[in-house]
């Protein structure tokens, strides 16, 4: 049986939820949600439907490894500092 892919509203209420577990975390952005702290953000989920988390380079390497993805990249330009949130990680969101 194939696996269902999550749509763009299955995504965004993941998404949601997980914010929903962080009680510092505040979702913010209409047309592409995301969270951010001090003006900074560290969080999106882009128009592509693609879960972008914002970490520093140690953290990042360990996730590319560990969940097999990539760094994110929007509109031809690789976003060194971000990576994609495998879909399959994104379900978890219980903290």
């Amino acid at each position: 049986m194939a696996k269902k892919e999550l749509t763009r509203a299955d995504k965004m209420a993941l998404y949601e939820q997980l914010v929903n577990n962080h009680p510092n975390a505040e979702l913010k952005g209409a047309t592409i949600p995301y969270t951010s702290v001090n003006g900074h953000m560290y969080s999106y989920l882009a128009k592509d439907e693609s879960l972008g988390l914002r970490l520093p380079a140690k953290e990042r390497e360990q996730f590319l490894k560990k969940y097999k993805t990539k760094l994110m990249e929007q509109y031809g330009i690789i976003q060194n500092e971000y990576v994609v949130v495998p879909d399959t990680l994104l379900k978890k969101t219980k903290s």
